[in-house]
C-alpha cells in the first residue's frame, strides 16, 4: 500500500513532537497464510509478524502508531509504520505517513493496518471527518499494482479519485469517520492471541519431541538391522567354509 494523506498543520507537529521518539509498547503476533507465489511479489510462504502499537491522548490531539517488524528482516526505518492523527479542535483525522510503504508487499498487510487505523478512530470519533488528500504515483510501478491500492482502498470506503482522464494524479476525498470500514482479509492475516501462541509453540515442542523419539527408534532399528546382517554375514561365511571344507574333504576319500 502506498498512501499519502495530508499531514497536520506545522504547529500541531511540532506538539507531537515529545511523542516521536516514544516506541511501541503493546505487541501482538500476525500470522501470514501461506499464499500461492505471484507474478509480481514472488513466492509468499507461511510468515508471523510482529504488530507494535502506541497510542497517546492529550486534549488537544491523539496519535495512533503502528509498525511491523518482521524476524530476520531489516527494513527502512519509513517502511512499516502507519501514524494516524485526529486533531480535537478541528475534528478531523489525518491517515497515514507521506508514503506508507509495506513489506512484506501483497501479504494483506496494508489493508490490515488501515483497518486497524480505522477501527481505532471509529471507536472514539465517528463524527470527525477524514482528511483529503493524494496517492503517491512514484512507487506503483504498473497498473496492475495501481488497481490493487485502488480495489484495497475503496474496499475500507475510501473515495478514490483521478481528476484526470490520464489518471496521473489520484487522491481521495474526505468523508466521515463512521462511513469507512474496518475490516480485511482474516484468512490472509490473523492476529495470534497470547495463548494461542504459546499453545502453538508448546505444540511444536511436542511435535519435536514426538519426531525426535521417532527418530531414536528408527535409528535403534537400523542399529539391530546391521547387527542382524553382519550375523547372517558371519554364518554364511562360516557355511561357505564348511561347503568347501566338506568338498575338499570329498575329494579327498574319492582320490583315496
Amino acid at each position: 500500500m502506498n498512501d499519502t494523506p495530508s499531514q497536520p498543520p506545522e504547529n500541531e507537529t511540532t506538539r507531537a513532537l515529545p511523542w516521536a521518539g516514544l516506541a511501541a509498547d503493546q505487541f501482538r503476533l500476525l500470522r501470514l497464510a501461506p499464499l500461492p507465489t505471484d507474478r509480481l511479489s514472488g513466492p509468499r510462504p507461511l510468515r508471523f509478524v510482529q504488530l507494535g502499537r502506541l497510542e497517546r491522548h492529550s486534549r488537544e490531539q491523539s496519535l495512533l502508531r503502528l509498525t511491523l517488524q518482521l524476524p530476520n528482516q531489516i527494513v527502512h526505518s519509513d517502511q512499516n509504520v502507519l501514524e494516524v492523527w485526529a486533531d480535537h479542535q478541528r475534528k478531523v483525522v489525518y491517515l497515514g505517513n507521506d508514503d506508507l510503504q509495506v513489506e512484506p508487499q501483497n501479504r494483506g498487510l496494508g489493508r490490515f493496518l488501515l483497518a486497524q487505523a480505522i477501527g481505532w478512530a471509529k471507536q472514539r470519533w465517528g463524527h470527525y471527518q477524514i482528511a483529503a488528500g493524494t496517492l503517491p504515483l512514484k512507487d506503483v510501478l504498473n497498473d496492475e499494482l495501481r488497481q490493487r491500492r485502488d480495489h484495497f482502498l475503496r474496499s475500507q470506503g475510501v473515495d478514490v479519485q483521478y481528476p484526470d482522464a490520464l489518471q496521473l494524479k489520484a487522491g481521495y476525498a474526505a468523508a466521515e469517520v463512521g462511513d469507512l470500514l474496518g475490516d480485511w482479509n482474516q484468512e490472509k492475516v490473523q492476529i495470534i492471541e497470547l495463548l494461542d501462541a504459546a499453545a502453538m509453540l508448546q505444540q511444536a515442542d511436542q511435535n519435536l519431541r514426538e519426531q525426535d523419539v521417532k527418530l531414536r527408534k528408527q535409528e535403534e532399528n537400523i542399529s539391530a538391522m546391521k547387527r542382524e546382517d553382519g550375523t547372517l554375514r558371519f554364518t554364511v561365511s562360516c557355511l561357505a567354509v564348511f561347503v568347501v571344507f566338506q568338498a575338499g574333504l570329498l575329494i579327498w576319500i574319492a582320490t583315496h
